[in-house]
């Protein structure tokens, strides 16, 4: 049987933090390059729920083709969360939402324009299992956002949410400490790095905000520059730090020049612009490091192992 190239690449990408040279495990997790997906659940996107974003949309959510419409550009991946992991990506992109007027007071949701199908335990659950099966693959969930996480319910949100990702992850997280490294987190047996876009600081277990760093714009160029600049005169030390290579579509009128090109997508854009954005990651990464390099339809165009392979780039002998 014949495989896509997509397929063959999850092959070779699927523990391919336990195959890095030796002379790489005890180096700073901050300083190698590790791949990411950007609204990483979005896949999911649920086109019979309420529109969630943008603002001024969202009291026309009872029309069907309008919540189409923003499906098809709020979706930045199409790849399932266990499909991304098998492919080697390692960082996660998850934005929480709560529904107005859930029946469950504690139930969450991704999202990204539209809530996903799927809810926040479920999603966490998948990536746990997957983690506890790749012991050697150390993955990074970075949380934010938290959408109608309204005043008098936040504190019971986040209560809630912490201790569940406590208990779920409790015997395979690693602490707020020092500077992980592959041998360090190996030799605890612990390969899950939880990050918190919220004060949680009286929790050992949870880190803090990264930073992400991403153009703006849906012009590749320009994306290319911002993060350039990045590299070279605001890349954070001792700390993880993402560059998301993502486009965003403009946030005024000028977006109706994208969604209504009515047989074009966000990854129809995305797809055709990722090859220029990888041939100039590999240039930049010789002149800068990287760490956590995010972009959309992750799975696609080999951006997946052409992160990996800046790593190599490093290594001498």
């Amino acid at each position: 049987m014949c495989l896509t190239k997509e397929e063959e690449a999850s092959i070779q990408n699927s523990d391919w933090m336990s195959r890095l040279p030796p002379e790489l495990h005890t180096v700073p997790l901050y300083n190698l390059a590790i791949p990411g997906s950007h609204d990483s659940m979005s896949y999911d996107l649920d086109v019979n729920s309420s529109i969630i974003e943008p603002d001024r949309l969202k009291r026309f959510s009872g029309i069907y083709c309008l919540r189409k419409i923003v499906r098809r550009w709020a979706a930045t991946q199409d790849a399932a969360i266990a499909a991304q992991l098998d492919a080697g990506v390692r960082y996660f992109d998850l934005r929480i939402a709560r529904k107005p007027n859930d029946p469950n007071p504690t139930r969450l949701y991704f999202y990204h324009g539209l809530y996903t199908r799927t809810d926040v335990e479920t999603g966490l659950k998948e990536i746990h299992d997957w983690a506890k099966e790749h012991p050697k693959e150390i993955l990074i969930l970075s949380l934010s956002h938290f959408e109608g996480f309204d005043p008098e319910i936040r504190a019971q949100l986040h209560t809630h949410l912490i201790n569940f990702i406590k208990t779920l992850f409790r015997n395979i997280i690693v602490n707020r400490s020092g500077a992980p490294t592959l041998k360090s987190c190996w030799d605890q047996g612990r390969n899950v790095i939880v990050s918190y876009d919220y004060p949680a600081n009286q929790h050992p277990e949870i880190w803090g905000k990264i930073i992400y760093f991403y153009g703006n714009t849906m012009h590749p160029a320009k994306v290319e520059s911002k993060l350039c600049h990045v590299l070279e005169k605001e890349r954070p030390s001792k700390r993880f730090f993402v560059c998301g290579l993502n486009l965003t579509l403009p946030s005024d009128a000028k977006v109706l020049v994208y969604i209504l090109r009515l047989f074009d997508s966000l990854g129809g854009v995305v797809l055709r612009s990722l090859p220029k954005l990888l041939a100039w990651l590999k240039k930049q990464s010789e002149k800068t490091a990287v760490n956590i390099v995010a972009s959309d339809m992750v799975t696609h165009q080999d951006f997946v192992s052409t992160v990996i392979d800046i790593n190599l780039k490093h290594v001498t002998g």
